[in-house]
């Protein structure tokens, strides 16, 4: 019996977690370049409960959330050849308006995906591909990370932080983490070289001479972070910049950088193929079924999740 339908959660209004709900949608059906794979896990992402908060890039709801995609290929769209029936497989949603994951099935470019690597399980791979890829485009399209070079990660526990550690190491720099002081031991074990605690000191003060910071937290951050870069280095912001933040980096001679994360075949290639050589991996705070995402949003929206936050769709 051919399935038609297939379970999502969803949500009619912007809000609390508690807009989420279950439903029942049609079962997509996959275009030209496209395949429909069945999801295993997805990965929660900050961009996740403030879109369900508040009007993001995305219309009005109703919509489905979710980017990041773990399963099995269910069929394939006229064109596509690199994966058929029954492939193993992880990757990005286009960002923003290919949210759609936190669903039973779902349809994407075929090259917005990778085969999952085997080293990692469905859970894990699910907690990947949008975190991931925004620390490798951060860190390697957009600063090119070199050995040697010194790198500051913020939130270096964080989704996006932990795997940062992780590339920066893996491309040989000296890699300086921040963090709260309980989740030291944990960016240590990413391979940090440093960490500092933010609560109790202050970074531009006694970081100096970095080649790169990567920023995820916007705002007065910036500035501090400016103040630990060497001239020549380069500044890259997860959140955006003001005009005085690109003004005072011009007059540093730092590369001020705002990046928003893109779907992209060789990115998540080059992810699977550190995970599959065991120098990344990522952490999951928690694994929620389907129809508890409110429990993950919820504890999302606390801001003090070490690694990611995935839902176990099957």
């Amino acid at each position: 019996m051919t399935v038609t339908t297939m379970r999502a959660m969803s949500q009619d209004v912007l809000g609390g977690p508690e807009v989420l709900h279950e439903v029942e949608l049609e079962r997509p059906v996959p275009g030209i370049s496209q395949i429909l794979v069945a999801v295993r896990a997805s990965g929660l992402n900050p961009t996740d409960w403030k879109h369900r908060a508040r009007r993001g890039f995305l219309p009005d709801p109703p919509f489905v959330l979710g980017w990041d995609v773990s399963g099995v290929v269910e069929a394939v769209g006229f064109g596509v050849t690199l994966f058929g029936p029954g492939d193993e497989v992880f990757g990005m949603l286009p960002y923003p308006h290919g949210a759609g994951a936190h669903a039973e099935y779902v349809t994407g470019p075929a090259r917005a995906f990778a085969p999952k690597p085997r080293a990692l399980s469905h859970v894990e791979a699910g907690a990947l591909p949008l975190a991931g890829l925004t620390a490798w485009q951060a860190l390697v399209d957009t600063a090119d990370v070199r050995p040697g070079q010194r790198v500051l990660v913020h939130a270096a526990a964080g989704g996006v932080g932990h795997l940062a550690v992780q590339i920066a190491k893996a491309r040989g720099a000296h890699v300086i983490g921040t963090a709260s002081a309980a989740n030291h031991d944990l960016v240590r074990g990413l391979g940090a070289d440093e960490v500092i605690d933010y609560r109790a000191a202050d970074v531009a003060e006694v970081v100096r001479d970095v080649d790169v910071v990567l920023d995820p937290l916007g705002g007065e951050s910036l500035l501090h972070s400016l103040a630990t870069l060497r001239a020549g280095g380069v500044l890259v912001s997860l959140l955006g910049a003001g005009g005085d933040v690109a003004e005072r980096a011009a007059a540093k001679g730092v590369r001020l950088a705002a990046m928003l994360v893109e779907a992209d075949h060789a990115g998540m290639l080059a992810l699977a193929g550190l995970a599959e050589a065991g120098t990344l991996r990522p952490v999951v705070a928690g694994s929620f079924p389907l129809a508890e995402a409110a429990k993950a949003h919820a504890l999302g929206d606390t801001g003090h999740t070490a690694g990611k936050l995935v839902l176990a769709v099957r």
